[in-house]
């Protein structure tokens, strides 16, 4: 069977365990509730980024410790600090914290501004919304 053959066979097989769906969920199903059911599911999927990338890349740097803890940190201070103020409360070098700085701006999820030999960080917005995100819905199973 070739691909296109093949491609043909799962859809039906698709279509086929969508109308069982509808017609447990609705107790009867035609070819016109099975094309609503798809549109309405293509226009949830209209939302999703065509471009994830930022988003996963923000994701994917929350997920290492010190670099969460940072985040945290600076969220909860809501002023900027620098890296020798963060150093004595996350257990990790200054150069780990530099690095993990360097990662989460990189990401989007903090800003830095210089000040001649000093850098001092704070939270973007959106970290502080995603951190909020985890708190309002920790637990939530």
């Amino acid at each position: 069977m070739n691909s296109c053959a093949t491609k043909q066979v799962e859809m039906a097989e698709q279509s086929d365990r969508l109308e069982r769906l509808l017609t447990r969920e609705l107790g009867e199903c035609c070819d016109g509730d099975v094309e609503d059911r798809v549109e309405s599911i293509e226009s949830h999927a209209a939302t999703i980024p065509s471009d994830p990338e930022a988003d996963l890349a923000a994701l994917a740097t929350l997920s290492n410790d010190t670099r969460y803890r940072i985040a945290r940190l600076l969220s909860a201070a809501d002023e900027e600090l620098c890296v020798c103020e963060i150093s004595p409360v996350v257990d990790v070098s200054e150069s780990a914290i530099s690095h993990a700085l360097s990662d989460l701006r990189e990401a989007g999820l903090v800003s830095r501004r210089k000040d001649g030999t000093w850098r001092y960080y704070e939270a973007t917005a959106r970290t502080t919304a995603l951190l909020s995100a985890l708190d309002e819905t920790r637990g939530e199973v």
